[in-house]
């Protein structure tokens, strides 16, 4: 059984967060990607794009899922998702990788997740905003993106670096790879060994 890579999809997603990661796990072959909805209903992201869930919610096998990421979307600031704050929680108990970036880290705090691991947002005002009762200044870390354990957080501007937290979570690749996707696409800095 392979594993798989899940992405959360509902509409109004903000589409471009998590696409450098989710080009890097599939040019790998090491996974999966599978999309995952609410319902098996199409949704239409934030750029205009029409996507039907390869399955829904309900339908995840926890065995099988190598990482849960969640794009930023408007959806978060609406209040919390019972449905996913208990499988961020089983996530979270089984060791499985869980990624969120931008409006997403929003139920990462609502979960309960920042108590303990570090972690970013799009500010620290932003989550207090959001979720007055938010404490976890201590483990809060200003960085576009940071991963502590199997969490990993980005700011909604940090997509390049929550691609590169990803890939070295998952093992795609060597530290010298990540520093070259980094600047490559951070910097459009092309690599010496593409060189003519």
């Amino acid at each position: 059984m392979q594993l798989k890579a899940y992405l959360l999809i509902f509409d109004g997603l903000a589409d471009w967060e998590p696409a450098l990661a989710l080009c890097e796990i599939n040019k790998s072959g090491k996974y999966t990607v599978v999309t995952v909805g609410f319902s098996d209903r199409p949704i239409t992201t934030m750029g205009g794009c029409t996507i039907i869930p390869d399955t829904t919610i309900d339908a995840i096998n926890p065995d099988d899922v190598v990482i849960f990421i969640m794009p930023g979307g408007n959806m978060w600031e609406r209040g919390p998702h019972e449905e996913i704050i208990k499988l961020l929680c089983l996530f979270h108990a089984r060791g499985t990788v869980i990624a969120a970036i931008c409006g997403a880290t929003l139920e990462i705090a609502r979960t309960g997740l920042t108590h303990d691991l570090r972690h970013t947002s799009n500010s620290k005002g932003y989550l207090k905003a959001m979720i007055p009762d938010y404490r976890d200044d201590d483990l809060y870390v200003d960085k576009p993106a940071i991963a502590d354990k199997n969490l990993i957080t980005a700011t909604g501007l940090g997509s390049v670096e929550f691609a590169c937290e990803i890939v070295r979570l998952l093992n795609i690749y060597t530290g010298e790879e990540i520093q070259e996707l980094y600047e490559m696409f951070k910097h459009s800095v092309i690599p010496a060994r593409f060189a003519i």
